[in-house]
């Protein structure tokens, strides 16, 4: 089976599922910084002939199409307005029984915003131009690709520990990360980090992983009938 992993960033996720399961995956990422490291990471795992990591924008990979497809935390990145062309790519880079797997950080009880919206510290610093958008309105956006939606798991919580683990990673290596960038580039991000954990602790943002299905033409989707039985 063939993984397309969408924003493959270091590459453990190419990793893993060649690791574990024995697929081939093409993982794109627009930092060179990251397909550096991960290229380097596949060669020390030998798995070179399986995992190609390419500094390639999702829009132009051309070699589908894939079993598969993962998108995690990048979605984030799309921004509201271009979703839609976003989800009718990722559909068209499926084969029929193609599963989906979209990872995303989500707007909690979002207010009518008119005009441009206030420029925040995270948009300043860490996410330029980034944009969260209501679960809701990601999933409509898929259906209208032609994606069948599936399951939908919220991990608010989990992100909020996960935060928190990095803040206590970070401070525990702090003169690392400091020679690694800068005093006020390591701030910065126990900054964002921090913040973002008490924001995913009450509910003022979340993260959902929204699985779905591009169904055959007879509405069969090679989905098992209960997650008990669901690939991994």
């Amino acid at each position: 089976m063939r993984l397309l992993d969408v924003g493959c960033g270091w590459g453990s996720l190419a990793l893993h599922a060649a690791r574990g399961y024995g697929v081939d995956v093409v993982g794109v990422t627009l930092s060179g910084e990251q397909a550096d490291y991960a290229r380097k990471q596949v060669a020390e795992a030998g798995l070179t002939a399986h995992v190609e990591i390419r500094v390639q924008d999702y829009r132009d990979v051309d070699d589908g199409p894939f079993d598969a497809i993962a998108s995690v935390g990048m979605a984030e990145h799309v921004g509201i307005e271009p979703y839609e062309e976003y989800a009718r790519i990722l559909y068209a880079q499926l084969k029929p029984g193609g599963r989906l797997l979209n990872h995303q950080i989500a707007a909690l009880h979002p207010e009518p915003l008119p005009g441009r919206r206030e420029r925040t510290f995270i948009d300043a610093y860490v996410f330029p131009d980034g944009e969260l958008a209501p679960v809701g309105t990601t999933v409509s956006a898929l259906e209208r690709a032609g994606f069948e939606v599936r399951d939908v798991q919220a991990l608010r919580e989990h992100y909020a520990r996960t935060l928190r683990a990095w803040v206590a990673n970070l401070e525990a290596d702090w003169t690392t990360a400091v020679r690694l960038t800068s005093p006020g580039r390591a701030r910065v991000w126990r900054l964002y980090m921090a913040a973002s954990a008490i924001a995913f602790e009450q509910g003022r943002i979340g993260v959902n992983q929204v699985l779905c299905v591009k169904a055959r033409r007879d509405g069969s989707s090679d989905m098992p009938a209960t997650r008990a039985g669901w690939p991994a």
